[in-house]
């Protein structure tokens, strides 16, 4: 299989730090979580589960570029040539402080600008969702897909808030509430490495944010596709990972799902 070894390393080195993350959760005191922007939490336990994953990921492939969370070799844009991990080591940060789920290590490796590889590991169900590209997906290495929902009406789907930057508000209030009335419910989880995974298996039908990171997005994305799913960013560009917002679902919902998103994708586009 393609990317065997990557995908094994990758798989190690999250359920590595989904160990580390849940022993620390039973005695972390959210009161020492810091703040990087408004709204926006770092704690101890970020650092030391990237510090882990790096330690994986350098010493099998130390030629690799690496764009993490909590500071990296590399900036904030798709590569042209050449490999790079991505690496969220506590995607939730705020959902553990809080000692609510989910949270998750996401993992991903770009290759000359495509995610060939992705993890995302639910620290609290020791849950793990795995894709490398053209293999499908796997939870707990079991095959899964997207749903199979072709219309809104039948449709559970997931979002995030914005929390820093409120300057497409507006339109994520539009989006929103056209999804409310069409849809059977919108949910919030605080993570969207998990949104995208459970997308992926066909729990959610379908799912959108913006203000989102490389490193928020990058294994989901690859998780819905090889699931079967289509991803595109909030305008409908093919490659999302680093357009800062997308919209995921089955293919038969995107169409409509991503018209549906056109006042976020027109605020988020005017910040």
């Amino acid at each position: 299989m393609p990317f065997a070894d990557e995908l094994s390393v990758a798989l190690t080195a999250a359920r590595a730090a989904a160990d580390l993350i849940r022993q620390r959760a039973a005695t972390f005191n959210r009161a020492d979580a810091r703040t990087k922007t408004r709204h926006d939490l770092v704690t101890d336990v970020d650092e030391a589960s990237q510090a882990l994953i790096l330690g994986h990921l350098r010493e099998a492939f130390p030629d690799d570029a690496i764009l993490a969370e909590e500071g990296g070799d590399d900036g904030v844009a798709p590569l042209r040539v050449g490999r790079r991990w991505i690496v969220d080591p506590l995607d939730g940060t705020t959902n553990f402080a809080h000692g609510v789920p989910p949270y998750a290590v996401s993992i991903a490796l770009e290759e000359a600008g495509e995610i060939v590889v992705g993890v995302v590991h639910e620290v609290t169900s020791d849950e793990v969702f795995s894709a490398t590209r053209g293999g499908g997906l796997a939870v707990d290495g079991e095959p899964a897909e997207v749903s199979d929902t072709v219309d809104l009406d039948h449709a559970l789907l997931s979002t995030g808030f914005p929390f820093r930057d409120y300057s497409y508000a507006e339109g994520y209030l539009q989006t929103f509430e056209t999804l409310m009335r069409a849809t059977r419910g919108i949910r919030r989880h605080g993570s969207a490495a998990m949104d995208l995974a459970w997308t992926a298996a066909g729990r959610f039908d379908g799912f959108f944010e913006g203000g989102l990171a490389p490193w928020d997005v990058a294994a989901g994305v690859l998780l819905v596709r090889e699931a079967g799913g289509t991803v595109t960013g909030l305008d409908g560009a093919a490659h999302p990972v680093f357009s800062g917002g997308l919209v995921a679902s089955p293919p038969a919902l995107h169409p409509v799902l991503l018209d549906a998103c056109r006042p976020l994708a027109e605020s988020f586009g005017r910040r």
